[in-house]
């Protein structure tokens, strides 16, 4: 079978991807429902010597290398933006950093801004990225009227009036905030919204950094100003799930206490953090039990 008698699905769809196997096995079914097609004929394709190669790669038993990835691009009749798009997801879906994850996101991303794509995981990067955001969005409708410069003197941690500047031009751009009047903000409804993959890398950043400030805040601010209260307990699977559930219940009643009031005058971060301090045991059974 030659390339040319290949039959594709809309080569503009992939860039709704995020995940190089479930393209690759769309593909494969495309091609299967409308033929009489099979994991071999694919695998050829590629140039491939196990007929079911390909097969393995979609269900994730195996992986594309550099140098395969490009031979799959090439049978799938990838060229330009669309081939590089292919690329990219491959190393997204292969890396185990973060920070190559980030990096080929944000490349896909731009691959698909420029040929109309709509994507939004640039947004949650850049409101994660930084405390900035979510504190001078819960800022600004409180100094009603107030400049840069004066937002910029009121927090805790160093920022300049021109980045304030920056973060409300975002929040702003994108909806999180809308502009009244000249220095009038209120907040919208509007929530982060990124894909399945960008969201865990970003939020991870998030969460770094808010812990990262929670260790300074021990020594910065005074008992008075901050609350910290911690507990070291034992937990199997069961209870873990139960207290996680009764974290996210308390985390809820607590936006909703201070929703309820008015006359708001600070931020404040309030951060719920649950993690191993040891692996899993498994219990041996004592001889009388036995």
């Amino acid at each position: 079978m030659s390339l040319s008698q290949f039959i594709f699905i809309d080569m503009k769809n992939i860039l709704k991807y995020k995940d190089y196997r479930e393209y690759m096995q769309d593909v494969y079914n495309e091609r299967k429902r409308t033929s009489v097609f099979s994991w071999r004929e694919f695998s050829a394709l590629a140039g491939f010597t196990s007929p079911i190669y390909m097969k393995l790669v979609c269900e994730g038993k195996s992986s594309l290398s550099k140098t395969k990835m490009g031979r799959v691009a090439q049978s799938l009749g990838l060229e330009g933006y669309e081939r590089e798009y292919f690329e990219q997801m491959v190393i997204f879906g292969n890396a185990k950093a973060d920070k190559i994850k980030k990096e080929a996101l944000l490349k896909m991303e731009k691959i698909a801004r420029e040929h109309k794509a709509r994507v939004i995981d640039s947004d949650a990067f850049e409101y994660y990225g930084s405390w900035m955001y979510p504190v001078i969005r819960e800022l600004a409708p409180m100094m009603q009227g107030a400049l840069p410069k004066e937002m910029a003197d009121v927090c805790h941690e160093a920022v300049s009036a021109e980045e304030v500047r920056n973060v409300l031009s975002f929040l702003t751009k994108t909806g999180f905030l809308k502009k009244t009047s000249e220095n009038h903000f209120v907040q919208t409804e509007k929530t982060v919204i990124g894909s399945m993959e960008s969201l865990p890398i970003a939020i991870r950043a998030m969460h770094n950094k808010m812990a990262e400030l929670a260790v300074h805040a021990v020594d910065k601010y005074s008992p008075e100003e901050r609350h910290f209260l911690g507990v070291t307990l034992g937990v199997n699977d069961e209870s873990y799930g139960l207290i996680t559930e009764e974290i996210e219940k308390c985390c809820k009643k607590i936006m909703a206490i201070a929703e309820e009031h008015d006359n708001i005058n600070q931020v404040y971060r309030l951060n719920f953090q649950l993690f191993p301090f040891t692996k899993k045991y498994k219990c041996k059974k004592e001889k009388g039990n036995e």
